[in-house]
């Protein structure tokens, strides 16, 4: 059997990173003699994420439209005919089987050059709204991986499998972990703790947030663990001087699986990948979404959720007059705790990955160089 060659494409965000991590992998089980190319864009976090996890990466001098009008946007153009020159000569030189977009600058021209070489794709759609991007690759694309029902408002119909998103399987496994992760945090077992995360970038407006409501929270008992991304992180260590016994501050959470172990409630942002990743822990969770997400869709992301009763949103402009008190009335009610866990659960999808995985193979053994 010839050795099967996959292109993965897209990042920007970890919501798109490691889910395209998750398909290599699982790809690797199905085959572990494929050969991955993945593409990413210039100067954003896959170009070292991708490494770390052991893959080679190409990076294109794409970037993405600014909502104002700067010097950038004028390099906009140029900048994307240079991308699409070089995809082409991707594709072409390293004569893949299939080629997979997860979303973010460069999937956008590194699909539209396999579609064009007839190589077979397959677009991965994390969010429960399209963007205009994976709505035009759509149209060209031999499978189309959903997270969400009712997406085929979007694409074409015989082409959708629902999937959800692939998460990184190692932080779902919470099973016993509860006792080690008191110990990782060093934090009171007999205490209420809750998680705030804002995303791989963090999130200014939670985090102002939770930095007005820490004389509260101490009030009454509330342990805390704060992931404030890099900006904030200094700010938020002042913040916590000669409270470290009780809130816990840290720029990034390499042990995720231990944060959502500890947690009785979750502050997050409403981005693909958290949203999976907190349906399959089945925690209760407060979403703030972050206004500024192309076509707003965490917000819809969020929205799926709160019309089933399965979460509790705030939006960006309320979130730090309203964080403090929202999360004072849930993290003692036990039976509305129960009842977002409850509600949560059934929305999370097992084995996305393996699925999608699956699919890509599928497609690369249907395919003739």
């Amino acid at each position: 059997m010839a050795k099967l060659k996959v292109i993965i494409s897209g990042g920007g965000t970890g919501g798109h990173i490691f889910p395209a991590i998750a398909i290599a992998n699982a790809i690797k089980k199905l085959r572990p003699d494929t050969e991955f190319l993945f593409v990413g864009a210039l100067g954003r976090m896959e170009m070292t994420k991708v490494p770390e996890a052991g893959f080679e990466i190409v990076g294109l001098p794409i970037m993405g439209l600014q909502r104002k009008l700067t010097l950038k946007n004028l390099k906009f153009p140029f900048m994307l005919l240079k991308s699409a020159a070089m995809a082409k000569r991707l594709v072409k030189s390293f004569k893949s089987d299939v080629a997979i977009g997860v979303g973010g600058y460069a999937s956008g021209p590194l699909l539209r050059a396999a579609n064009k070489a007839k190589v077979p794709t397959l677009l991965q759609e994390q969010n429960s709204y399209a963007g205009l991007t994976n709505k035009i690759l759509g149209k060209e694309a031999s499978k189309i991986c959903v997270a969400y029902d009712g997406m085929q408002a979007f694409f074409p119909k015989e082409k959708i499998i629902l999937t959800g998103n692939p998460v990184r399987s190692e932080v779902i496994k919470l099973e016993g972990k509860k006792e080690r992760a008191i110990e990782f945090f060093e934090l009171d077992s007999t205490k209420k703790t809750v998680l705030v995360v804002g995303g791989s970038l963090g999130a200014w407006s939670i985090n102002e947030a939770v930095e007005n409501a820490i004389d509260a929270w101490e009030k009454k008992g509330i342990q805390v663990v704060w992931q404030t991304g890099k900006l904030f992180h200094e700010r938020a260590q002042k913040a916590a001087v000669g409270k470290e016994s009780w809130l816990k501050v840290t720029e990034f959470i390499k042990r995720m699986d231990l944060g959502y172990a500890i947690a009785d409630l979750v502050v997050s942002r409403a981005g693909a990948l958290a949203v999976s990743e907190l349906c399959l822990v089945k925690k209760p969770s407060i979403f703030v979404p972050l206004p500024s997400a192309a076509e707003d869709h965490q917000t819809k992301n969020a929205k799926v959720l709160t019309t089933l009763n399965a979460a509790v949103l705030i939006t960006d402009a309320e979130v730090r007059e309203k964080l403090e008190k929202t999360v004072l009335q849930l993290i003692n009610d036990e039976s509305e705790l129960a009842r977002l866990s409850k509600n949560i659960s059934p929305l999370g999808y097992q084995d996305a990955a393996d699925i999608i995985a699956n699919e890509a193979v599928k497609l690369a053994n249907s395919s003739s160089k």
